[in-house]
């Protein structure tokens, strides 16, 4: 990919996940005026496990279809892709159907029964989604990506306000309302880019190909991929339980803080890391190419050069987030009482270095996998997901931090897997190639770190 395809495909990317996030933001304003801050802890209960079985049908697919593709390993992969991931929706949906109660019931939260019920149709049809924008991206043409995510966010603002004001008299029915338009939002949007797929060019398909060769390869590719991105989200959902657990011992309200902690200050901090998300998923046709051809140093190289493009974007995002913390708060959540809102200021400043060292992460990842190491993400992304639970449960319990200790366990937490992947991709040797567990972390690392 040249250089000027690829800054204008992160560009379109990133305008797309921008608007997208924006939107979202947008969103929250009149939604916590409509919902408060209880039935805003509600809605943010739901979205951990939606977000974890989300990530088990769907998460590594873009990056990992991108990559199979842009390396020409496997004709129509998009079409095996299909229907491997859309059996795993399904299973992702039934599981969250399933889910339901006894995660009502750890919360300690009855409503948020339903809500999952209500949700889990939403998993089949991001994971049609995600085959779709793995095609494309794959074949360098980002705009696919950025329309259905600005599509499927706008879908849902528009039809979670209007059913959310219609029902705003009963807290627990607007919460409902609002989860079901996330629903109504994918399945549309399923639709949508599935008619964009159909209706591409494509090339003509060869007499003959080994199908089981492309399943193996959609498996290796992806499923390191998504046991990457499965570790924020399962955190996330183990964490609510830890910490809102820990709150209520010691306080009440605490389903509220929860709100205001997950539902405004995380939505904020994630806004300029929308901003480089087009860095990593562009990154991703450009890098496996040369890394694919066994051109080390030139792999790395663009691999490196793009963790420093994130930090360019990321670090001046950070720093006006934490000066302007106290207007932008103001602004965009108004409807919160003084005191909330100026908690949220403080969650948001202490945050707001997750702006950078959270665009890190994603960009190292999708450099890793395009290098043949996508283990690696794996692993530092699952140590310090576990390192950021036992740290807010430590900050909430055993300090005045309250709900403070949950932002700083997350800032320790993004740093360290952000240090663990540049350190490897830095000492990467065999690029290319899918390394095994055995050749990554045994005692085989001598082939893959100098």
């Amino acid at each position: 990919m040249k250089k000027s395809s690829y800054f204008k495909g992160a560009l379109t990317v990133s305008a797309g996940a921008l608007v997208s996030k924006a939107l979202g933001a947008l969103y929250r304003i009149p939604l916590t005026a409509l919902l408060g801050d209880a039935g805003m802890g509600v809605y943010q209960m739901v979205f951990p496990l939606y977000c974890m079985l989300l990530t088990v049908s769907s998460g590594g697919i873009p990056t990992g279809i991108a990559r199979i593709i842009s390396s020409n390993q496997c004709p129509f992969v998009e079409r095996y892709a299909l229907r491997v991931f859309a059996c795993a929706g399904l299973l992702g949906a039934a599981a969250m159907f399933a889910a339901a109660a006894p995660l009502a019931a750890a919360q300690g939260e009855p409503a948020v029964a339903l809500c999952c019920k209500v949700m889990c149709p939403s998993v089949l049809f991001v994971s049609v989604i995600s085959v779709v924008r793995g095609y494309f991206q794959g074949r360098g043409n980002m705009l696919p990506t950025a329309v259905t995510e600005v599509s499927e966010q706008l879908l849902k603002v528009v039809a979670g306000l209007i059913l959310c004001y219609v029902y705003r008299q009963d807290a627990t029915h607007a919460v409902i309302a609002a989860v079901f338009a996330v629903t109504f939002a994918e399945a549309l949007s399923a639709v949508y880019a599935f008619a964009l797929y159909s209706s591409s060019p494509k090339p003509r398909s060869p007499l003959f190909h080994a199908s089981k060769n492309c399943y193996k390869l959609i498996l290796e590719y992806t499923l390191p991929l998504t046991l990457t991105a499965i570790a924020l989200p399962a955190c996330q959902l183990a964490e609510s339980i830890v910490v809102v657990g820990v709150l209520r011992e010691h306080i009440t309200g605490a389903t509220a803080l929860w709100g205001i902690f997950s539902g405004c200050a995380v939505t904020l901090v994630n806004l300029p890391v929308s901003l480089t998300y087009g860095l990593a998923a562009a990154g991703v046709p450009r890098i496996s190419p040369v890394a694919q051809s066994g051109d080390n140093e030139g792999a790395k190289r663009l691999a490196l050069n793009s963790v420093v493009s994130t930090f360019a974007v990321s670090a001046p995002c950070a720093v006006a987030l934490a000066a302007f913390a106290p207007m932008v708060c103001g602004m965009l959540f108004g409807s919160l009482s003084p005191s909330s809102r100026d908690l949220l200021v403080t969650l948001v400043r202490v945050m707001s270095v997750n702006a950078v060292s959270l665009s890190l992460v994603q960009t190292s990842s999708a450099c890793l996998a395009s290098l043949g190491m996508p283990l690696v993400s794996t692993f530092s992304q699952w140590l310090s997901g576990g390192l950021r639970i036992l740290l807010s449960w430590l900050f909430t319990a055993f300090t005045p931090l309250s709900i403070v200790g949950a932002a700083v366990s997350a800032n320790v937490c993004y740093l360290v897997a952000v240090l663990i992947n540049i350190w490897y991709i830095i000492r990467c040797k065999n690029v290319g190639r899918r390394n095994s567990a055995r050749t990554v972390f045994g005692r085989g690392a001598r082939s893959v770190l100098r």
